[in-house]
């Protein structure tokens, strides 16, 4: 059965992102997987002093810091058990009964890739506890997730609430469609208002296209308002979303097209960092 891969590290974005752990599994269905990743410990180098403080000092020094390494990995596994018991609990008072908490030494990316065959959907915070002061930064695994991962990415900021509308950029050209398909098929977004917008970018028959991806949305029971824009792709998308309250914003992250090097290319990135609400990146 495939699961909701749910990436956790005490941050402050940690509540959240079980928060909409637990929205998508209701919405979908799917037990939740709750992972937090041990950092391996580094072993405390002493250097050598011999000839300075003698072997024997330096030998007692070693053991005492050997001992302080044995007791900073005791207390991290007990940091850890404490998490996963919490986010444990969050579940519980929101009734889901399919979870299951994992612990791990390793890096996060590594986890999603091992997890892969048993993926329906990931979410995991724009950012973890290296940024407990500047919250806008984006974690430094975010890039490499988006471009490796397999599966649909549920990126969280700083605080989530259960969405009402949604929006997703439309192209015109293959890649956009098989993201709308994956809109239609996936279950997640249905129930919300879709917001389907295009930038024109000179794509041949572009608004006829436009307006059949409409029809397609509401025959399959979306709500959707529909808007064609003019001017910058970035500015473009980020003054609709303000305008409109929209609460999540839906990415693809393949193909070829000009959204393609919005999507992945530093443009990606630049919405990430100045977006305030969840996206969903389409794989």
């Amino acid at each position: 059965m495939k699961k909701i891969i749910t990436c956790i590290d005490g941050s402050v974005i940690t509540h959240a992102v079980t928060e909409a752990a637990i929205w998508a599994s209701k919405k979908l269905d799917k037990s939740i997987s709750f992972i937090h990743m041990l950092e391996k410990i580094q072993q405390t180098n002493v250097g050598n002093y011999t000839g300075t403080i003698g072997l024997g000092a330096q030998s007692a020094l070693l053991e005492e810091m050997t001992k302080l390494d044995e007791h900073r990995s005791k207390i991290s596994l007990k940091l850890a058990d404490e998490l996963l018991d919490s986010v444990a609990v969050q579940a519980k008072i929101a009734h889901i009964q399919n979870y299951e908490l994992i612990k791990r030494h390793g890096d996060v990316i590594d986890a999603i890739i091992d997890f892969k065959d048993d993926t329906r959907l990931i979410v995991i915070g724009r950012n973890g506890v290296d940024h407990r002061v500047d919250l806008n930064a984006l974690g430094s695994h975010i890039e490499t997730l988006v471009r490796s991962a397999s599966q649909p990415i549920l990126l969280i900021s700083r605080k989530f609430k259960q969405p009402k509308s949604f929006m997703i950029a439309y192209d015109g050209r293959e890649t956009a469609d098989k993201a709308l398909q994956q809109v239609i098929d996936g279950g997640l977004l249905h129930g919300l208002h879709c917001h389907l917008v295009s930038v024109n970018n000179n794509e041949k028959n572009l608004e006829e296209k436009f307006l059949n991806a409409q029809f397609k949305l509401s025959s399959m029971g979306f709500e959707v308002s529909a808007s064609f824009l003019e001017g910058n792709i970035f500015d473009s998308l980020m003054q609709y979303k303000e305008q409109n309250n929209i609460d999540f914003i839906v990415m693809g992250a393949f193909g070829h097209s000009k959204l393609r090097q919005f999507f992945v290319g530093s443009n990606t990135i630049k919405m990430l960092e100045n977006n305030d609400v969840p996206v969903i990146i389409l794989k």
